[in-house]
């Protein structure tokens, strides 16, 4: 398992290491509940960095907004560069729901803006639960509502490991059967092209191709 490991030049600095010790003693004690206090510049993330590279135990963190997620997000992934930092919000630039004027009688159509980029960090950060132990999320609330228990995730994944054999066509199946589409010809996330023993597969969650060959 990758190591939990802080990159920064900082040291905890005056009351972070008393608040770093007894956060840690109180998890190591089986405490559910507990508190960190500060004011606004006083390092509370570089102290729960540091009480998350001392327990090494995969970390959710919940902010109350989608600004804050995203600044949370950033310094984490500043903090833990080896390591899986994933980013869950809710992909909706705009949410228009359905609703009715009775006084007009006007029927509202819902109205959603997605957007793709949002989308496919979700992605990644069920990849990086379901695949790496060393996974922070930063999420904000929308994360409490349900999108599948992992045993069900677990059933539309493919794992594809470097140096271990695979037949082709079987690999080609299970990818058809988690819904991802053959497009020769415009290669984008979500589909897999096939050249010949070379088979190429752009995961939803990722920036760039896989290149398996058979």
């Amino acid at each position: 398992m990758p190591k939990f490991e802080i990159v920064s030049d900082f040291q905890p600095m005056g009351d972070q290491p008393e608040a770093i010790t007894k956060l840690v003693q109180s998890l190591q004690q089986g405490n559910r509940f507990q508190t960190l206090l500060g004011a606004t510049g006083t390092g509370k993330t570089f102290t729960i960095a540091n009480v998350i590279q001392q327990t090494q135990r995969p970390t959710l963190v919940i902010a109350h907004n989608k600004t804050l997620a995203a600044q949370l997000y950033s310094e984490f992934r500043e903090f833990f560069p080896k390591n899986a930092v994933s980013f869950f919000v809710s992909y909706y630039d705009y949410y228009q729901p359905e609703a009715y004027v009775p006084r007009h009688d006007l029927f509202i159509e819902k109205e959603t803006q997605i957007n793709d980029e949002i989308g496919r960090l979700r992605l990644l950060a069920m990849s990086n639960l379901l695949s790496r132990e060393d996974a922070i999320i930063v999420a904000s609330v929308s994360c409490i509502y349900g999108i599948g228990n992992p045993e069900a995730w677990g059933k539309v994944t493919v794992e594809i490991e470097r140096g271990k054999t695979y037949r082709r066509d079987t690999l080609l199946r299970h990818l058809v059967d988690i819904r991802y589409d053959r497009n020769d010809l415009d290669l984008r996330r979500g589909t897999f092209r096939v050249r010949g023993d070379t088979l190429q597969i752009f995961p939803a969650y990722a920036e760039s191709a896989y290149l398996v060959e058979f």
